[in-house]
């Protein structure tokens, strides 16, 4: 477990580094931008994609620690995505927190049994509710045991 004494966070020593990498995969620019300039600013390393297939590439070439996935992308839909990750295993172990202007039951039930830790409805959470469901993530996935 990689721990900085000086905090409670164990993600805390690595963030410092720059050593923990996000990919973000989301089409609408605005939001794209707003959010890599939140967790730049949280010490995260982040890769971007404006769609699925671009976020698949990404994911092969310099493997996230944590990839955020928006489900309404231009050419393959987000669930797609998530279950190309998850068959792949190269890539089937990174946590995936599905961001989402989509939030039926049947939505974030289908995303969660593909393979996805976190669903959060884009209107409902603010960028920092957003950093902080990614710490936790990263967190459950790496750090606990």
């Amino acid at each position: 477990m990689v721990q900085d004494e000086n905090s409670s966070l164990p993600i805390t020593s690595m963030l410092k580094h720059g050593e923990i990498k996000i990919l973000v995969i989301e089409d609408d620019k605005f939001l794209r931008e707003l959010l890599v300039g939140k967790l730049k600013k949280e010490g995260y390393a982040t890769t971007e994609a404006v769609d699925g297939e671009g976020g698949l590439d990404a994911a092969k070439k310099d493997p996230p620690h944590l990839i955020m996935l928006d489900l309404v992308l231009p050419g393959a839909d987000g669930f797609e995505i998530l279950q190309s990750l998850k068959n792949n295993p190269d890539s089937s172990k990174i946590p995936v927190i599905v961001l989402s202007n989509l939030g039926s039951r049947e939505d974030i039930d289908r995303a969660l049994s593909l393979g996805a830790k976190e669903f959060l409805v884009k209107a409902h959470h603010t960028p920092q509710e957003i950093v902080d469901t990614i710490k936790k993530v990263l967190d459950a996935s790496y750090f606990q045991k």
